[in-house]
């Protein structure tokens, strides 16, 4: 595994376990910094985590792509203390366009989330 470029994954231990092209698997520890009134894991750090792994799947073809669109759908809750797991896997791509599905479950396969994103590759991010 190796450390993610971003900050934000950074200061959360995000680790990057896998790129290819149009893919992409992420790895977390869900940590009691991250539990909501509930004493489960906030959903936006779960958005965070997929909205990571669509990033470097969106990204790994070469040309910088960002976010049009994201929606995500909880299936169960995260506990703290889960080894949460979030691959990314592009559905398709054409012209400046991509689709992104990505799955969060927990060490023992569950199903937390399912996350799908729309990007849009950009000529550069600023």
């Amino acid at each position: 595994m190796t450390a993610v470029e971003d900050p934000a994954c950074q200061a959360l231990g995000i680790q990057l376990e896998h790129v290819d092209a149009g893919r992409a698997r992420l790895r977390m520890l869900a940590t009691p910094a991250m539990a909501n009134l509930h004493g489960t894991v906030h959903g936006g750090y779960l958005f965070l985590l997929a909205d990571a792994a669509f990033a470097y799947a969106s990204n790994s073809h070469g040309r910088p792509a960002v976010a049009h669109s994201a929606q995500i759908t909880f299936v169960r809750a995260a506990e703290v203390g889960d080894h949460l797991v979030a691959e990314a896997a592009e559905v398709t791509r054409h012209g400046r366009s991509g689709v992104y599905d990505v799955t969060i479950t927990r060490h023992t396969s569950e199903v937390i989330a399912v996350f799908r994103g729309n990007s849009m590759t950009v000529a550069t991010i600023r």
